[in-house]
């Protein structure tokens, strides 16, 4: 009885940003658990490749599409492509997402509009893009990831703060307009996790950041692949427009 509530064999997921670090994670865990998955990435062909050859190890489906999710109509294009692929959609992954790391008074205006479009408009690009085939099947879920950094915010990144924040804001709305065509929208909002992105950070400041953390480590992409799997899951049937935090007590 439990086990089959995180069963979600036969549904089709859209992952963004699906080829490396917490995406790569998403793709895995729902993968897993029984979902055919449409990968999104925007460079990097061979580890799309090889995320699609771990998932089609497992027995299930993946097709892999290169596409700039900031760009509204390669974002619709994806729409398309997987209702032609698989025709239907049950999960929508907003994770794509990039930060340019400096305070406002040095940030130039090609910094900001990058992390918003990147970060934010892809939510808008891509949700638009399937929104009216999950209405037309009166179910699906969508998540967003956010980050601990839209709630608390953090020197240098008010632009990434901003399309994070934003996000929440986003998935409550949406959650309101799409309840009564039985459509989950959630977000999950992690903190500091153990990626190439946080790997290019000085010892000395990842340990200052691991102070702040009260269980006393970072986390990993699967523990927020696998809150991601059960907001998508049965488990999870009543729960939307919540932002579920996973940072290790670091923002309470």
């Amino acid at each position: 009885m439990i086990k089959d509530l995180y069963d979600i064999s036969g549904k089709v997921a859209l992952v963004t940003g699906g080829s490396r670090g917490i995406g790569r994670a998403i793709c895995l865990a729902l993968a897993e658990a029984g979902a055919d998955i449409m990968l999104n990435y925007a460079r990097n062909d061979q580890a799309a490749y090889e995320v699609k050859r771990q998932i089609e190890s497992m027995g299930r489906k993946c097709v892999t599409v290169r596409a700039d999710v900031s760009k509204y109509e390669q974002a619709q294009n994806l729409g398309k492509a997987i209702m032609n692929h698989f025709g239907r959609i049950d999960i929508l992954v907003n994770n794509a997402g990039v930060n340019r790391d400096r305070t406002l008074r040095r940030m130039t205006p090609e910094q900001w509009n990058e992390v918003i479009q990147t970060n934010l408009n892809s939510v808008y690009n891509c949700t638009k893009a399937v929104i009216e085939y999950m209405i037309a099947q009166n179910s699906g879920v969508i998540i967003s990831i956010s980050s601990i950094i839209g709630e608390m915010g953090n020197i240098g990144q008010t632009n990434y703060a901003a399309t994070k924040a934003g996000i929440i804001g986003f998935t409550k709305s949406l959650a309101r307009e799409l309840a009564s065509h039985n459509i989950r929208v959630n977000a999950v909002a992690p903190g500091f996790i153990e990626t190439d992105m946080l790997g290019t950070v000085p010892e000395d400041i990842r340990n200052q950041i691991k102070a702040q953390i009260p269980l006393g480590r970072f986390g990993t992409p699967e523990e927020v692949a696998l809150s991601v799997l059960y907001l998508c899951s049965p488990a999870a049937s009543w729960i939307t427009g919540v932002t579920l935090r996973i940072n290790g007590g670091q923002y309470m």
